[in-house]
């Protein structure tokens, strides 16, 4: 386990299908900054087929 997946990400990962109000977000992974800080450790737990992934900042709520 490296230093990054000790700590808590700092980003969600998303597949969304559709657009809008209808949009289907499904939760397939997580995030961290890079120790120098130009990139991103990904943890997928699924790969979408279709539709696109969005990464957005981890809200612990």
């Amino acid at each position: 386990m490296t230093k990054e997946t000790k700590n808590q990400p700092s980003h969600r990962l998303y597949t969304v299908n559709g657009e809008g109000e209808t949009a289907r977000w499904t939760d397939i992974g997580v995030a961290w900054a890079t120790k120098d800080g130009k990139g991103f450790t990904l943890v997928l737990n699924a790969m979408p087929l279709n539709g696109r992934i969005v990464m957005r900042t981890n809200d612990t709520k």
